[in-house]
This record gives structure tokens, sequence and C-alpha cells, in this order.
């Protein structure tokens, strides 16, 4: 699995070789079909961990029971966090982001584990809502969808498509304000730090 995503990385898909991989991974090239049936296979349990990892701020950070922090710092640490990640894997993420366009196996795949991490953040809008935090006209399906394609689409401008860069703290900043603002939730002072649990 490192050795195809290195690969990926530095070759992108089509021009990715499964003996490349191979010999990355220090085998024979026979030796990769005892693991994966073909090149697309691996690419997608890749992307599969890959995206796993990049959802880990939602189920650590925003879902943490045992968390003390408000809604405001646990959002805001949750999107820092998830830049710093993307940010991390921003080579391997624009082939995923690519891929997934064109491929329709790994496009469901990818399909499916975002309706998941989406039902959750959907239910911790219910969640806020029930606790009178945030604004209770909102549905929490859609605002869940608009939030997370917002938050989804964000870094593959900024850290693939190059589309505008800033400071990255600044960029956090700004995210973390338009989702908390679209909430309803209240900001509170912004600077350096994140909201504490008593400003929100």
């Amino acid at each position: 699995m490192t050795a195809a995503k290195e690969i990926f990385e530095k070759d992108g898909f089509l021009d990715a070789r499964i003996s490349d991989i191979a010999e990355r991974a220090g085998l024979s090239h026979g030796s990769f079909y005892h693991y994966f049936e073909s090149k697309e296979e691996v690419f997608r349990e890749v992307a599969a961990e890959v995206d796993e990892w990049l959802s880990a701020p939602l189920e650590k950070v925003i879902l943490d029971p045992t968390s003390a922090a408000g809604p405001c710092e646990r959002i805001h640490e949750a999107i820092k966090v998830y830049l710093q990640s993307y940010r991390d894997e921003a080579r391997i993420m624009g082939v995923i982001e690519q891929v997934a366009r064109i491929d329709q196996p790994a496009n469901a795949s990818r399909s499916e584990r975002h309706q998941k991490y989406l039902a959750e953040m959907a239910e911790s809008i219910r969640s806020l809502q029930r606790h009178g935090l945030i604004d209770d006209r909102l549905d929490p399906t859609i605002a869940a969808a608009g939030l997370g394609s917002m938050t989804y689409r964000f870094p593959e401008m900024w850290f693939v498509q190059g589309l505008f860069d800033c400071d990255f703290d600044k960029g956090v900043e700004q995210l973390t304000l338009l989702f908390v603002r679209a909430l309803g939730l209240r900001e509170g002072s912004w600077g350096a730090a994140a909201p504490s649990a008593g400003q929100t």
C-alpha cells in the first residue's frame, strides 16, 4: 500500500505501472497479484485509507464524547487538523480527486464513505439544535451537505489546484468562521487561538 501510494503520487494513476509498485515494495511483478488483482484495486484501497485518515477529525474531535471543549473550539480544531492532513497528502489527493471523477467504482466507494460522514455531521447538528445552540430552522441533512461540500472542496482548490493562496492559519480561521456563522453559533473572540467553550 505504501509503495502504491508513492508511485501514484509520483506518476499519477494512468502512468503508474504494477511493475513499478512491486519493485518499490521489494516484490516481484507476479507477487503483486498475491495481494491485489489490478492497479485499480490497489488504487481504491489507497484512496479509502487516505479518506479515512482525513475523516479522523470528525470522530476524534467533533464527536468525541469525552471532550470538554465547546462547539466552536471543536470545529476550529477539527478544521485545522483536517487542513493540515490534506496539505500533507495533497499529491495523492490530487490523484484521488481526478480518478474519482472518471472511475465509477472508485467514485461509488468514495460516495459511500462521504454519505456516512455527512450522516454523522447531520446528527451532530441535530444535537446542537436539541441543546439550543444553533439555529433550529436549519435542516440538518441539507446543512451537513452544504458545509461538507465547502469543507471537501476548499482544500482541493487551495492545496491541489492552487486557485488561491493564503497564510495557513488565516485559511483555518476563515473556514472556521464561515462554518460557525452558517450554523448560527456565536463565534466569540477570534484570533490565533480557538474560541473557548465558555464563548460558545
